[in-house]
């Protein structure tokens, strides 16, 4: 008998399964607790498997398998409403099990999952059967596949032995072939070596006399190279010693015409501004009046020294700079973190050379400014303004010393004004001959305008 709806169970219930559940009938119980899955309210359902009560039929028989069994095992009131769900999607097959006597033409493993949910008498028997029945198929169908498999290996051997049968009497009729073709071969080699022993022979022969003829060659052309190469080294000293002379003669000129040429050019101006200057009168001296004497009402040189302008008056700069051929030689750098530090370098020599354009529209002096060019990242690209030189120093020489170097290119004689506060540039300058004068005072040259 089955058990009944209203929970009673019945004689079937007391029986047990000793074994595990077979797979094929796992699989088909798990299956029927999906199906009927979904008729259940999530109240009806057991705790565990209410997180799956939306899951579709397939995703909830993959993913709930375990626990669905596990339910099915252990919650008689679980099982009670799946069995009520099996009566109403199979019938026949209930009806037939509860009466006790299964369909003989239905799936044993279908009807040992109904019977292992639905718990008739004697359904370990059905369960145990399934199983059993379920492994002799299995078998069956393993032993089928193994004796078509065992038939399929027996025909490929069967293949396998013709086709080696007459691959080998190919090889064997290749080899004779082969064996006889090698014997020629053989034979051709024999004559082959004994022409190429000759032919070494007469090579090595034909060597013995080309390497001799090389060598004598090669020294003559030794010899003939290193007459070559003396009288070219005797030739390239004769031109470089010539090219030095003539350069050296040219530059010599050409430098000393220059400074002697910018000298003269310097008195000449001084004097004629001195004639401007002083406007004389005709000469009309005489030989006392060239004794030194105080005369009455003269002023002394104490007067004179009293008069004298402060060293940071800007006027001394104007006095300089009216002097002939005068020449402006900037300390670019010194003059403007002394004027404007706190500017970025390009604004600053921006600045300053502008300055200095308007101070050489004024003056008509040379005027020229260094950078040191130590303080570039790379090359500036910059127009100097009109009526200033502006020189950056090169990689390893400091402004200071371009300055140095720009003073004593000068002729001696000629004013060469050096702005800077350096005080070694300063005393550098003055032993060359030239007016050092600080940074101060051309900034303050510059304020006035």
């Amino acid at each position: 008998m089955a058990e009944t709806t209203g929970g009673e169970p019945d004689d079937g219930a007391a029986e047990v399964l000793d074994r595990p559940l077979p797979d094929g009938v796992r699989r088909r119980v798990v299956q029927i607790v999906s199906d009927g899955f979904g008729g259940l309210t999530v109240a009806e359902l057991p705790v565990q498997l209410r997180q799956y009560a939306r899951f579709a039929p397939n995703r909830r028989a993959k993913f709930a398998g375990n626990a669905m069994a596990a339910a099915l095992e252990t919650d008689l009131l679980f099982r009670q409403r799946i069995a009520e769900k099996l009566r109403e999607a199979q019938p026949e097959l209930v009806g037939a099990l509860e009466s006790g006597a299964p369909p003989p033409a239905a799936d044993p493993l279908d009807v040992a999952a109904a019977a292992y949910v639905l718990r008739p008498t004697g359904w370990v028997k059905l369960v145990t059967a399934a199983g059993e029945e379920a492994l002799r198929a299995d078998a069956e169908r393993a032993d089928d596949e193994s004796r078509a498999e065992l038939e399929r290996l027996r025909e490929e051997l069967a293949e396998a032995r013709t086709h080696t049968r007459t691959e080998t009497e190919r090889l064997r009729t290749e080899l004779e072939s082969a064996r006889k073709e090698s014997e020629s071969l053989h034979r051709k080699l024999r004559g082959a070596l004994s022409d190429v022993k000759r032919g070494e022979a007469a090579l090595r022969k034909l060597q013995g006399e080309t390497d001799t003829a090389r060598a004598e060659g090669q020294a003559q052309v030794s010899a003939a190279e290193s007459e070559s190469r003396r009288l070219k080294t005797r030739l390239s000293e004769a031109e470089a010693a010539l090219e030095a002379t003539r350069k050296a003669a040219r530059e010599g000129r050409s430098v000393e015409d220059m400074r002697v040429r910018l000298l003269l050019d310097t008195v000449l101006d001084a004097a004629q501004g001195l004639r401007r200057e002083l406007a004389l009168p005709p000469v009309s001296v005489r030989p006392a009046e060239t004794v030194d004497a105080v005369e009455p009402g003269r002023m002394t040189p104490k007067d004179i020294a009293a008069r004298a302008l402060s060293e940071n008056d800007p006027a001394i700069l104007d006095q300089l700079l009216a002097l002939p051929q005068a020449h402006l030689v900037v300390d670019g750098y010194n003059v403007t973190k002394t004027g404007y530090p706190q500017m970025p370098l390009e604004k600053q020599r921006l600045r300053l050379l502008g300055q200095l354009s308007q101070l050489a529209a004024q003056t008509g002096a040379e005027v020229t400014c260094v950078f040191d060019g130590a303080e570039l990242a790379a090359p500036v690209l910059l127009a100097p303004p009109r009526g200033v030189r502006v020189l950056f120093s090169k990689a390893g020489v400091t402004a200071d010393e371009l300055i140095r170097q720009l003073v004593r290119a000068e002729p001696p004689g000629r004013p060469v004004i050096v702005v800077s506060t350096d005080r070694e540039v300063a005393d550098g300058i003055a032993k060359a001959g030239a007016r050092p004068v600080a940074s101060v005072v051309l900034l303050k040259r510059f304020s006035r305008g």
